[in-house]
């Protein structure tokens, strides 16, 4: 009895997927920041085949926030729910505090994520940022960062180390400027010009240090 084998090479297997991403990249389907880009569609069929989710799928679960890529919140509860390790995420709440939970299907053992609550959110400066979603949807913002915390203890690989948008929204990166007592006033009126020039969305925390590196 003949028996076909076919030998695929780390050469054949690049171009192979070279030629399904610039396939997707051409439908009209894909978000319009990766349509075109080859590039960046390879990395999203790399992505899809680590975490077994559909290409599509995670093109239109990404979004760039402050140049880095995150999960949309959805996508985080969905692939809990699909990946087998747990029963469908359920949420035990307050109007003021929530805590995801489902039941671990190979030890049948009850686990949870992290607290949320509003304390936490006014403490971490997410409550109080302009156009916050935690002001006009509370309740549904604590399921969506209960849901991330629970994926970020329990299925770390499917995150991928990458923070959700409304995380990345609320997480703005701090930019550091080291300045000298005498030059203190000019910065802080530079810095405000910034501030003005950003009001709609600022992309950065900024902080003062002095040539200790200490905080003013």
């Amino acid at each position: 009895m003949n028996q076909l084998t076919t030998y695929e090479t780390p050469t054949e297997a690049f171009e192979l997927a070279q030629r399904e991403a610039k396939a997707l990249s051409l439908s009209s389907l894909m978000p319009k920041e990766h349509q075109g880009d080859i590039a960046n569609c390879l990395i999203i069929f790399n992505m899809a085949k680590r975490i077994g989710a559909d290409p599509l799928m995670v093109a239109q679960s990404l979004n760039i926030i402050h140049g880095r890529p995150s999960w949309s919140s959805t996508f985080i509860i969905s692939a809990i729910n699909s990946c087998g390790r747990f029963t469908p995420l359920r949420f035990r709440e307050t109007a003021t505090e929530c805590v995801a939970y489902a039941t671990d299907k190979d030890t049948g053992d009850i686990v949870e994520g992290v607290t949320v609550t509003i304390a936490m959110a006014k403490a971490e400066g997410w409550l109080d940022k302009n156009g916050s979603k935690w002001k006009t949807m509370p309740q549904l913002m604590l399921r969506y960062r209960a849901a991330t915390f629970f994926g970020r203890f329990y299925a770390p690989d499917i995150l991928m180390g990458m923070r959700t948008a409304d995380e990345a929204e609320d997480i703005a990166p701090i930019r550091v400027h080291q300045v000298s007592d005498d030059s203190l006033s000019g910065a802080l009126e530079a810095l405000a010009v910034e501030e003005v020039a950003e009001v709609a969305e600022p992309a950065y925390a900024d902080v003062l240090v002095n040539e200790d590196g200490d905080p003013f």
